[in-house]
């Protein structure tokens, strides 16, 4: 196996992910943590939407969101996920399959704690991929919660993270001619060892 060196070199891929995510902090307009989340419904038919990744772990990945939604029910049926974050300006991705396992302990209180007020009383309020029957409807509901809820609401039952424990994870790079750099890294199981392989682009 060939010596990877520059942007792919190193022993932890998590420490490489980490690593491309603060590049990316710097040169990304906008939401430089934003993944595409693939799940599947109960039929195997495929969900993809945007998420925003909030922190990896030395073995995990972490986003949050409303167990109750469409996404929260397919990954919890399924306990299985994939994503790609992908930066533009670094000409870069990384691509994720894995394992899934909630995170609704103190890990998940203290995260929705530091989100904004609104953002907190929108976690309650809002029924996550429900049929709305206005706009209306929702902001009053907002206006009750905020009043049931005060200053300070604390997180809902219904609301958490999920930590993804990768089997697979690719990082890739633009190359000239189309000739891109892809390195593969694969365990069979959580915490075995990781293999290398680069792909052909």
């Amino acid at each position: 196996m060939e010596k990877r060196t520059g942007i792919f070199a190193g022993d932890d891929p998590f420490q490489i992910a980490s690593s491309w995510l603060q590049e990316a902090e710097k040169s990304e307009i906008n939401d430089h943590n934003a993944i595409a989340l693939a799940t599947v419904d109960s039929q195997g038919l495929p969900n993809a939407r945007m998420v925003l990744l909030k922190d990896i772990e030395a073995n995990a990945f972490i986003f949050y969101t409303n167990y109750n939604s469409q996404k929260g029910q397919e990954i919890t049926n399924a306990g299985k996920v994939a994503f790609v974050i992908h930066w533009k300006s670094l000409r870069r991705q990384i691509r994720v399959r894995g394992l899934v396992e909630k995170e609704d302990g103190s890990i998940a209180d203290d995260y929705f704690a530091s989100r904004s007020l609104q953002s907190r009383i929108g976690a309650w309020a809002s029924p996550q991929s429900e049929p709305l029957e206005s706009r209306q409807q929702l902001m009053k509901e907002v206006a009750k919660q905020t009043a049931l809820k005060g200053i300070d609401p604390k997180r809902p039952p219904h609301w958490g993270g999920f930590r993804v424990l990768p089997l697979e994870i690719e990082f890739w790079s633009d190359g000239a001619f189309r000739l891109h750099d892809r390195f593969q890294w694969c365990r069979n199981e959580i915490f075995s060892p990781w293999s290398v392989q680069r792909l052909a682009p």
